[in-house]
């Protein structure tokens, strides 16, 4: 078995459009590199809001780059009653985020219930890890062919991370 270190990290830009929520919020990078280095790095990028969002810091000070920042969904999200709310809220609002952010397409319908149903089994199997959420919705967001569509598996699990993080943050 691989073994894959995560850490998250602050990068300077993102894609700041007037019409994203979040585009205030700051920047961060999920960099997942396998510990073998003839492997693939794969880095993915969300944003993540300044709130009351559980947070577990970990810092090496001989290099920044080594500070892990763990984001976690609330325990009470993690009941099943609560698991199958949020994910339907999941599905709904991500749903109407990429219609009003790109165009309607019926990719979108897939995206949302892909993505509402990891998120559904990510809390039900007490993953509060958003790092972890976010890996696993990826995985299964792959599974959708984007051929005629906007997005890809990568964008869409980051559009879902950050509605997830700003509903955090108003809970």
């Amino acid at each position: 078995m691989t073994t894959i270190p995560l850490s998250i990290i602050r990068f300077p830009t993102l894609n700041h459009l007037p019409s994203n929520p979040l585009s205030n919020s700051p920047n961060f990078l999920l960099n997942c590199s396998s510990i073998h280095p003839s492997k693939l790095q794969i880095q993915l990028g969300f944003v993540v809001i300044k709130s009351r969002i559980s947070r577990i810091s970990y810092s090496n000070e001989a290099d920044p780059l080594d500070s892990v920042e763990v984001l976690r969904v609330p325990d009470h999200w993690l009941e099943p009653s609560r698991a199958l709310q949020e994910s339907e809220w999941l599905r709904v609002t991500l749903h109407k985020w990429l219609d009003d952010e790109y165009c309607p397409e019926p990719t979108n319908v897939d995206i949302s219930r892909v993505a509402a149903n990891s998120y559904h089994q990510s809390l039900l199997q007490k993953t509060s890890d958003v790092g972890d959420i976010l890996l696993k919705m990826v995985r299964e967001l792959e599974s959708i062919s984007y051929q005629e569509s906007f997005h890809g598996a990568f964008s869409s699990a980051n559009a879902a991370v950050n509605l997830i993080a700003e509903r955090i943050e108003n809970d």
